[in-house]
């Protein structure tokens, strides 16, 4: 058979790399907490004015494009003339720093409390399992409020209010997971090989069940930034001169007719990154459970 005879061979098709074949609300998601952990990182580099920077001859200035509007001042002046997005930028990166803040500490008390549960048993496992419960029944909104007014607006009380929030559900996980990983192959080898208990849970069980515990921080942290911001909306949070997201949108709800802006943009910055990062939280859940794709 000549060469020219031979059958043509079908053009090779070279792989996508993985982060082509994303979704395009992942790339969003992705997008918006780049450009938010951008802000929280460099906020007072970036931003034009000083946050509590007060203007009076230009207070309520609306946003670039409506009329009126000034290129001095693209997203708008509150009722003193400080810079809307001075101030956005400063909200966003108070809001985000306690939001990481208040959902790691949950997470490392959670995870250390779910160890110890799994590694005790007996009564340290029922205490704590009774305490996650007693935890998970409590209306910790109202319990918040209770404390922030009866001790007075501290910020390392609202800090570890903050850390409390959601640490039962990291601790019911863990439990679960070390239970259930002790019992496979390779923890039973490690352990006849002579093994300490803390090497065994720190070198070899963590890394296994690290995965369902990112995706648990990853859904644990939109609750954290809303409940942060609510606090900070009803006044027992963030306060002047110091700014939050929750707290700029309280200090716009009273000017929604006149001036909507004071309130829509920060409200709308919270509602983006929320929900950009629950998109996150479903999507490495579905990645890192392959039972859950379809």
């Amino acid at each position: 058979m000549s060469a020219l005879d031979r059958p043509a061979l079908p053009a090779r098709r070279w792989p996508l790399p993985a982060f082509a074949t994303l979704p395009v609300a992942v790339w969003i998601a992705l997008g918006i907490m780049a450009l938010m952990l951008f802000v929280t990182v460099f906020a007072q580099v970036i931003q034009p004015y000083a946050f509590d920077h007060v203007d009076l001859m230009n207070r309520m200035t609306p946003p670039v494009p409506l009329s009126g509007a000034t290129w001095a001042h693209p997203m708008g002046t509150d009722t003193l003339g400080r810079d809307l997005f001075s101030r956005l930028l400063v909200a966003a990166q108070t809001s985000m720093l306690l939001s990481l803040l208040g959902t790691c500490l949950g997470a490392v008390m959670g995870i250390s409390l779910g160890f110890l549960a799994a590694h005790k048993g007996g009564l340290w496992d029922e205490v704590i399992m009774a305490l996650v419960d007693f935890q998970a029944a409590m209306p910790w909104f109202i319990i918040a409020l209770a404390i922030l007014a009866f001790m007075g607006n501290s910020m390392v009380v609202f800090i570890a209010i903050m850390g409390l929030y959601g640490w039962e559900s990291y601790a019911r996980i863990t439990r679960g997971l070390v239970l259930s990983a002790r019992e496979q192959g390779y923890a039973l080898a490690v352990r006849g090989l002579g093994a300490k208990p803390r090497r065994v849970y720190l070198h070899h069980i963590l890394p296994n069940i690290a995965g369902p515990l990112i995706v648990q921080l990853t859904i644990n942290f939109p609750s954290t930034i809303l409940f942060e911001t609510s606090l900070s909306f009803l006044g027992l949070g963030i306060r002047p001169p110091m700014t939050s997201l929750g707290q700029m949108l309280g200090e716009g709800r009273d000017y929604l007719i006149n001036a909507w802006w004071l309130a829509v943009i920060p409200g709308m910055v919270i509602f983006l990154t929320t929900l950009s990062m629950s998109v996150l939280g479903d999507w490495l859940r579905v990645k890192l459970d392959p039972s859950l794709e379809t």
